[in-house]
């Protein structure tokens, strides 16, 4: 939902900035790596220490990139299959760096085990969603369903994740992580679903 109502509002709003870099001579490729890696520091940084609001800001400038390097490739003429496949993959080692770091606070200084529980659920059923996704592709097939999308998945933890550190009580967190772990998980199946019925109508060549 929000891949399709939110891109376009902040392709417009970062392409100043797109060109900008470009201007420089930084290459998408550049910006996606960079993204990812400050990603991946502030969710392993600051969310095992419990510090979530200074942490999740962190990562949100960084998780805007996702959007950047796209729009530049498309200014410059030069979007590949290349670009896609890391721009994706990466994604998942942001993804996954963000749901580790509330395991490794939950499993650690949080002591919370059902936190902890709940976020490792949301850590391996987003890959599977996205390995569902993938997987079907390969075979030259559609799994574009489900309830629980990367960019639904993201935005609720890090919104959830950020006022929990600023004010809300930590019960709201375990409310959103349930959410998204059950949610991921229909997802999974829709997907799952999806791919049968089109393996089960197209014809078995051995």
């Amino acid at each position: 939902m929000l891949n399709k109502y939110a891109r376009a509002f902040f392709s417009a709003i970062f392409r100043p900035i797109a060109q900008l870099l470009l201007r420089l001579g930084i290459s998408p490729d550049v910006v996606t790596i960079v993204g990812t890696v400050g990603v991946a520091f502030g969710a392993l940084w600051f969310y095992p220490r419990g510090d979530f609001l200074v942490g999740t800001l962190f990562i949100t400038v960084f998780v805007f990139s996702d959007m950047l390097d796209g729009n530049m490739a498309r200014l410059s003429g030069r979007s590949s299959t290349w670009g896609a496949y890391l721009d994706s993959t990466l994604d998942r080692v942001g993804d996954a760096a963000i749901f580790g770091g509330l395991v490794l606070y939950y499993a650690g200084k949080g002591d919370n085990f059902l936190m902890a529980c709940l976020a490792l659920a949301c850590l391996v059923l987003g890959s599977v969603v996205s390995y569902a996704k993938a997987r079907a592709e390969g075979l030259g097939m559609q799994a574009n369903v489900g309830i629980a999308e990367r960019a639904d998945r993201l935005v609720a933890v890090l919104v959830t994740t950020g006022l929990v550190g600023w004010f809300l009580p930590e019960i709201v967190l375990t409310v959103v992580l349930t959410l998204l772990a059950v949610a991921s998980f229909i997802t999974v199946v829709q997907r799952m679903l999806m791919v049968r019925g089109q393996a089960l109508a197209t014809p078995f060549e051995g």
